[in-house]
């Protein structure tokens, strides 16, 4: 999660900088309007991008800080299976692989982690009017 995070946060500080480097005007010249207007959406789009910088800065931040030690309940750091699906709690992530398992991040600010936190392997709960059985925590 920590690689998949840090380079997603690569990429995005990369664009952004290009924006950002794109928004600059050489003001030793005479500039055209439309240099000025390009300079103008590469500012609004690396503003754009100054969120999700610092977005991937906090996920990178908190992981490093998660206990992903083994857990008998549903908490911070576990990983739970759910309807045969891996989900590690801890932040949002798209799906990735590990030890050939795939799996996907979700945060507890989840409304399906508000449904299984505490839960136990085994246990059933209600989402969103279903019944969903917590298939394993570890």
């Amino acid at each position: 999660m920590l690689s998949l995070e840090t380079a997603a946060l690569k990429s995005a500080r990369d664009t952004y900088l290009g924006y950002v480097s794109t928004a600059r005007l050489d003001r030793s010249e005479p500039i055209e309007n439309d240099e000025h207007a390009q300079a103008e959406i590469a500012s609004d789009l690396a503003e754009g991008l100054d969120d999700k910088l610092h977005d991937y800065a906090d996920k990178i931040e908190k992981l490093e800080t998660i206990d992903f030690g083994p857990k008998s309940t549903v908490v911070e750091g576990a990983v739970v299976k759910l309807s045969g699906r891996y989900f590690v709690v801890a932040v949002s992530t798209s799906q990735f692989n590990c030890h050939g398992q795939e799996l996907m991040g979700i945060s507890t600010m989840a409304p399906i982690f508000q449904a299984i936190e505490g839960a136990r392997a085994g246990e059933t709960v209600q989402f969103n009017g279903r019944n969903i059985t917590v298939e394993s925590v570890e």
